[in-house]
């Protein structure tokens, strides 16, 4: 099969729809026979994901990976950000830590070329196995101040030598300024590497904008590769916590098992409850309101990338408080990663990982002491559960002792996971854990009245389905025939 150019996915901005432009076309070309990968050279991200060799990157990525039927690897994303504050990130490159940095060391022109080498070394990689390799960029690629420091836009696309595809978010106003604002204000070699347009996100009759997108051929001198719709009824894991503000935040669902996500400050890899969101049986919501949690039959403490500093937010409060009283009353209390080590006696940092304190009480749920330390486990992990093979990944730094209770799980390697005290208390501190039917059926289990809704949800099903569904809309309405001409394909 002819090999095609690398594609870039640019934006005209954060969040106008990359990367599930990205995934869909990642399926697209492995259903058309081709062996495609994804690539994104830098990530900020704190929705992560463990390699098959314990080693971390972004969840999008892997999430296109999947999407376009192959295992994922570091090289998809070399260069993973995983926000600490609002200054200072940890910075992941090759799937491991390398130590923390605030955003003006980071940004600094000092240092860049040995980053720069790194990302297009994987890449390089990356297009020795796979083809096409579909890029995708980060943020706008107006952002002039900061072309000098470039890891992931424009100038990975020239070491690519791909061909750009400018993505705008047509929903947000504005679509024609940031579409011919993004062109004219790269330079002449950059300009001439955008060779289409993608608007996205459009509300209502597509033959409205008929007119609006010659016009936008006309001033910008690109093609309009397509007019995709706002997909409503299409479920693909979104990248990052900027999607929490589209989430479900209605308390009540009535005739459903209600299952209320802790929100947290720092909240990371939230991606572990889509599962549990598309569950028919279950009405699943985010909130920090104490009101709210009285109405849940669930609660589950999520991740955290700061777990003193949640976890000392939700004392303040009195999130805390209302958790404990929810489980007095009859409510199931689960916690994942973070969560998990808030849900025990105490959290230790002796070496001020996370800031100046030292201790904390935990809820006191679990009979389980935490104590943080700055080697980060990432692994790939199986275990049994109730007779069923289950699967999930683990990313943490803390070490946590059972003081009395039960392990969780056992895992195929023949250590123990997380603490058990009921059916209704436990924590974990694998990701993806709620993605296993075995162990989701057995939480709604003592919320669910009527037994014959105790169905299963298959959800690796479900998202192959999703990502079928999406590769078929993107068929719709973009030309896919111009696109491969693009790419280089002449038939």
């Amino acid at each position: 099969m002819k090999s095609l150019h690398p594609i870039m996915l640019a934006g005209t901005g954060s969040d106008v729809g990359k990367s599930v432009i990205a995934t869909g076309l990642c399926r697209i070309f492995s259903n058309d026979g081709y062996s495609p990968a994804p690539f994104k050279a830098q990530n900020m991200a704190l929705n992560s994901y463990a390699t098959p060799d314990g080693k971390e990157i972004g969840r999008a990525q892997a999430v296109q990976a999947e999407a376009a039927r192959v295992e994922c690897c570091t090289d998809m994303n070399p260069l993973l950000l995983k926000p600490s504050s609002d200054k200072t990130s940890q910075v992941v490159l090759n799937g491991v830590p390398i130590g923390n940095r605030d955003a003006y060391e980071y940004f600094r022109v000092e240092g860049r070329e040995e980053l720069r080498i790194e990302v297009h070394d994987a890449f390089d990689r990356l297009a020795s196995k796979y083809n096409p390799i579909v890029m995708e960029g980060a943020g706008s690629i107006a952002e002039i101040n900061l072309k000098a420091t470039d890891l992931v836009n424009m100038s990975m696309a020239r070491h690519a030598d791909a061909d750009v595809i400018l993505v705008a978010d047509i929903d947000r106003g504005g679509v024609f300024a940031s579409v011919y604002g993004s062109i004219m204000l790269q330079d002449e070699e950059d300009r001439k590497r955008i060779k289409g347009v993608i608007v996205n996100k459009f509300r209502g009759d597509m033959r409205l904008f008929d007119s609006g997108r010659k016009l936008m051929e006309y001033i910008c001198g690109v093609p309009v590769l397509g007019v995709v719709p706002y997909f409503k009824d299409i479920n693909i894991e979104e990248e990052d916590s900027v999607s929490l503000s589209k989430k479900q935040s209605e308390a009540v669902g009535k005739g459903r098992v209600n299952v209320a996500v802790v929100l947290l400050n720092h909240i990371s890899n939230f991606t572990d409850f889509d599962a549990l969101e598309k569950d028919p049986r279950v009405h699943l919501f985010y909130t920090n309101n104490i009101a709210e949690l009285a109405h849940a039959d669930v609660i589950i403490v999520p991740g955290s990338k700061s777990t003193i500093a949640d976890l000392q937010e939700l004392k303040n409060n009195g999130v805390a408080e209302a958790i404990l009283k929810a489980y007095r009353r009859g409510c199931s209390v689960v916690g994942i990663c973070g969560g998990f080590q808030m849900m025990g006696l105490e959290v230790n940092d002796p070496d001020g990982l996370e800031g100046d304190a030292r201790y904390i009480t935990g809820l006191g749920l679990l009979p389980v002491v935490t104590t943080l330390a700055d080697t980060k486990v990432t692994r790939r992990v199986s275990f049994d559960f109730n007779g069923s093979l289950c699967q999930g990944y683990e990313i943490h730094m803390g070490r946590s002792e059972l003081r009395n209770g039960e392990p969780f799980a056992r895992l195929d390697d023949g250590s123990y996971d997380g603490c058990r005290v009921s059916e209704r208390c436990w924590g974990s501190y694998v990701h993806g854990v709620l993605d296993n039917s075995a162990v989701v059926d057995a939480l709604l289990a003592p919320h669910v009245t009527d037994r014959r809704c105790m169905r299963e949800f298959d959800y690796s099903k479900y998202k192959q389905e999703q990502y079928d569904a999406l590769a078929r809309e993107l068929r719709k309405y973009v030309d896919m025939e111009a696109l491969y001409k693009i790419m280089g394909r002449d038939d």
